[in-house]
């Protein structure tokens, strides 16, 4: 099953704008957001994010929301903490 996971922008990378680091349940990645054209994330907002893109912004209640049903199913939403703790886009 392929999952998209609410990620929080913590900052957009300076050197590569279309990257952003995001935090998502404690685990901290680069993400690419060039999907989101115009409609680029700031720090602080949501976005959900799927292998590895963002593809869309999404508001703090959707996100925790999301994160508490995510929470719940268990082992897909442990695979995919794991498949993101293990990816890099740099």
């Amino acid at each position: 099953m392929c999952l998209g996971i609410p990620g929080e922008v913590i900052e957009i990378l300076t050197d590569r704008p279309d990257l952003a680091k995001v935090d998502v349940s404690g685990v901290r990645r680069n993400i690419n957001i060039g999907l989101l054209g115009d409609d680029r994330p700031a720090p602080g907002e949501w976005v959900l994010i799927h292998v590895g893109f963002a593809l869309s912004k999404i508001d703090e209640a959707e996100a925790r929301s999301a994160l508490e049903f995510l929470e719940s199913i268990g082992q897909a939403y442990s695979d995919e903490i794991a498949a993101l703790t293990e990816s890099r886009i740099e």
